[in-house]
C-alpha cells in the first residue's frame, strides 16, 4: 500500500462518460445479453477469462463497491476506479490499463487514511483487528488492543484555537508512530480518539508503551508553549486472558480508558520490555536544566507544591541507581518523571546536596546523571526515601 503523506493532483479522464454511458445500457439490459457483453468486455481490455454468470456478477459487485468508496470519500467515486478496486482485489487484474496508476494510489491513500494526521482511519482499524486478532488465535499469541483520547484537547481548542488543536493532534500521531515498532499499528478512529494494535504484548509490556507514550507526548507538548496541560489517557485490553472477540477488548479498553480518566491518573506500573520483541524507540534523556524546587519545611509542613511533571512508579521491578562516587553504593528507584527521580536506601545517612549516579531503569539504557537533593523522608519499611532533580 502506498504510504501515508503522498500527494497527487486528480487526473480528470474522458473515458468517465464512457462508462456512465455503459452502465446505463447495461442496466437496461436483459440478463443474457448483459453476461454475453460483460464476457466479452472484460476478455478485451482486462485479459480475464469470466463465464456469462461470473461476469454478471462481477458488475454486480462493481456497482455496490462504487457505492461504498462514495460513501466513505464523501464524493463521487468514477466507476473505472471501481472496476480497477474490484479486480484487483480478487487478483483478477494483471495488466491495469483501466486508470492512471497515480490516480489509484491516491484513491488508496484517501480510503485508508486520516488526512489531518496520516495515520490509518476507523475503517482500516475493524479490518486489521480482525486480521491481527484471527493471527494471534492461530498462533497462541497475545495481541494488546490500546485505546486513547488526547485529555484536555477541547480546553486547547477553546484557549488556543482549532489551529493549535490540530497541530496537538499531529502531534499526538508523530509521538505514536515515533514510539510504537514497525510490527504495530497506529490509527486515528475519532475526534480525539486513538487506537494501537500490538502483536505479541502482554499487558504489562502494553502499559509500560502507554506510559512512554504518554511522557514523550507531554515532553514534546511544551514547545507549543500553551497554557493547558494536555496528555494522553489510555486502556488496554489483551488477547487471550481478556476475551476472544474484537467488541469485547474494544469495550474492555474503553472501560478502563474511562477508569483512568477519572481517577486521578495514577501511572501504571512500569515492567522491563526485555521480553517483548524490539523497536526502534527512542531514547529519554533528562532534561537540559533542573526544575525549580524547594525543600520540605519542618514539621507540621504545608502541602508540597504539586508536581510539574508526573511520576512514573518503578515500585517491583529491578530499577536502581549507583552512586557514582561510590560504586559499592546502590538504591532502588522508586519513581522516575521527567524532571526528578526517587531513590529509597536501606540505611538513614547523610547524603550532599548534590551527588553524581548511574540510572539504571527498564524502560532506559544506563544513564548518567547529577542529582540534587531536594528532602527526605523515613519509610515505615525501613530505610529513607531521597527526592531528587536533575542537574543540567
Amino acid at each position: 500500500m502506498p504510504q501515508p503523506g503522498e500527494a497527487f493532483e486528480p487526473q480528470p479522464a474522458a473515458e468517465d462518460f464512457f462508462f456512465d454511458l455503459l452502465a446505463e445500457v447495461l442496466q437496461g439490459m436483459e440478463e443474457s445479453a448483459r453476461g454475453q457483453f460483460l464476457r466479452a468486455y472484460f476478455r478485451t481490455t482486462a485479459h480475464i477469462e469470466f463465464t456469462e454468470t461470473q461476469s454478471d456478477e462481477c458488475w454486480v459487485r462493481i456497482l455496490q463497491r462504487r457505492r461504498e468508496l462514495t460513501e466513505s470519500l464523501g464524493k463521487r467515486v468514477s466507476l473505472k476506479t471501481a472496476i480497477l478496486d474490484v479486480l484487483a482485489s480478487a487478483n483478477y487484474l494483471h495488466v491495469p490499463i483501466l486508470m492512471e496508476y497515480e490516480e489509484f494510489k491516491r484513491l488508496q491513500i484517501n480510503a485508508a487514511t486520516d488526512s489531518l494526521t496520516e495515520l490509518y482511519n476507523r475503517r482500516l482499524f475493524d479490518e486489521y483487528c480482525d486480521k491481527e486478532l484471527n493471527r494471534a488465535k492461530r498462533y497462541g499469541q497475545p495481541l494488546a488492543v490500546v485505546l486513547l483520547d488526547l485529555h484536555k484537547l477541547k480546553e486547547v481548542n477553546d484557549q488556543h484555537g482549532h489551529m493549535q488543536g490540530d497541530k496537538v493532534l499531529q502531534l499526538a500521531a508523530d509521538t505514536l508512530r515515533n514510539t510504537i515498532r514497525a510490527a504495530d499499528f497506529a490509527f486515528r478512529i475519532g475526534g480525539d480518539e486513538f487506537a494501537l494494535l500490538l502483536p505479541q504484548t502482554d499487558a504489562e509490556q502494553a502499559a509500560t508503551l502507554c506510559q512512554r507514550i504518554r511522557a514523550q507526548f507531554e515532553s514534546d507538548l511544551r514547545k507549543l508553549n500553551l497554557n493547558v496541560a494536555a496528555t494522553v489517557d489510555f486502556g488496554a485490553a489483551v488477547h487471550p486472558q481478556d476475551g476472544d472477540l474484537k467488541g469485547q477488548l474494544m469495550c474492555l479498553a474503553d472501560e478502563r480508558l474511562y477508569q483512568l480518566k477519572h481517577s486521578g491518573r495514577p501511572a501504571p506500573r512500569v515492567i522491563p520490555l526485555e521480553s517483548r520483541p524490539p523497536a526502534d524507540e527512542p531514547s529519554v534523556t533528562p532534561p537540559s536544566a533542573p526544575p525549580t524546587v524547594t525543600r520540605e519545611s519542618p514539621a507540621p509542613a504545608p502541602p508540597i507544591e504539586q508536581r510539574k511533571w508526573e511520576r512514573v512508579s518503578l515500585t517491583g521491578t529491578k530499577a536502581h541507581a549507583v552512586l557514582a562516587d561510590n560504586g559499592q553504593k546502590t538504591a532502588k528507584v522508586l519513581d522516575l518523571s521527567y524532571g526528578g527521580v526517587s531513590l529509597h536506601f536501606e540505611k538513614s545517612e547523610d547524603f550532599p546536596d548534590q551527588f553524581n549516579a548511574v540510572l539504571h531503569v527498564p524502560i532506559l539504557p544506563p544513564v548518567r546523571v547529577v542529582l540534587r537533593k531536594v528532602h527526605t523522608r523515613a519509610i515505615e519499611s525501613g530505610g529513607i526515601r531521597v527526592g531528587c532533580s536533575f542537574v543540567s
